[in-house]
């Protein structure tokens, strides 16, 4: 309700307010993601999955909501055009960390597959 009442009067101090208030969400939010983190990795260990693939994975997420979360600044600004700019290359980026992975299926495929 202030950063509607906000926007109208002072755009500019709405969006910083905007800024702060997700910033401290995400701050916040880094001990809850740090618990989940922690799980997996031991999770992981106990299955003994190769930890490359596990950090792959952590990479991935991260670009991915660092990227939503830029995006959502990029919008809250008004700048749209930034914002899809930001989304192609988070995709691309993600694209590129997940490349090994894809290598890695299709090697172990190619062992499976006779002749």
């Amino acid at each position: 309700m202030l950063l509607l009442i906000l926007r109208q009067e002072r755009p500019v101090m709405a969006l910083v307010l905007s800024i702060v208030f997700s910033v401290v969400i995400f701050t916040f939010l880094m001990g809850k993601i740090a618990s989940i983190i922690d799980v997996m990795e031991e999770l992981t260990q106990r299955a003994q999955i190769n930890y490359f693939f596990f950090g792959t994975l952590l990479k991935i997420l991260g670009v991915a909501y660092l990227g939503e979360f830029a995006i959502s600044i990029c919008q809250d600004a008004g700048e749209q055009a930034v914002a899809k700019k930001v989304e192609f290359a988070s995709k691309i980026i993600i694209a590129v960390l997940a490349l090994p992975i894809l290598v890695a299926i299709l090697e172990s495929l190619m062992e499976l597959l006779p002749g």
